[in-house]
């Protein structure tokens, strides 16, 4: 038979060892686009991927991935939540701000 005394101080140390731990964690709030430095379009993934903070000036002659009315703010990878004025975070360019009028080839319409 168990002490319940023991098993009580037990769970209650293993508690405590959870709480302080999960500490870190409390203080990691997301980042907010003012936070975030704005994508450039000379950046070298901007680049690559094509990005522009400016859609409606894409030739989609050129651009074949381009669909007419695509733009960052309709797309799955940008962040709402994380919005400062037109601009917000971006699955694709971890840690920069994209602007919601912008397009880029990594573009996935939301469903």
């Amino acid at each position: 038979m168990s002490n319940p005394v023991s098993s009580d101080r037990r769970r209650f140390l293993s508690r405590v060892a959870l709480g302080v731990a999960a500490l870190p964690l409390l203080r990691m709030a997301p980042a907010q686009a003012a936070d975030l430095p704005h994508l450039s379009p000379d950046d070298p993934t901007a680049k690559a991927l094509g990005y522009t903070n400016d859609a409606s000036k894409i030739d989609a002659k050129k651009e074949t991935a381009f669909k007419a009315g695509s733009q960052c703010s309709k797309c799955a990878l940008f962040q709402p939540a994380t919005a400062s004025g037109d601009w917000a975070g971006c699955g694709a360019f971890p840690g920069k701000a994209v602007n919601k009028n912008g397009w880029c080839r990594a573009f996935a319409a939301k469903a």
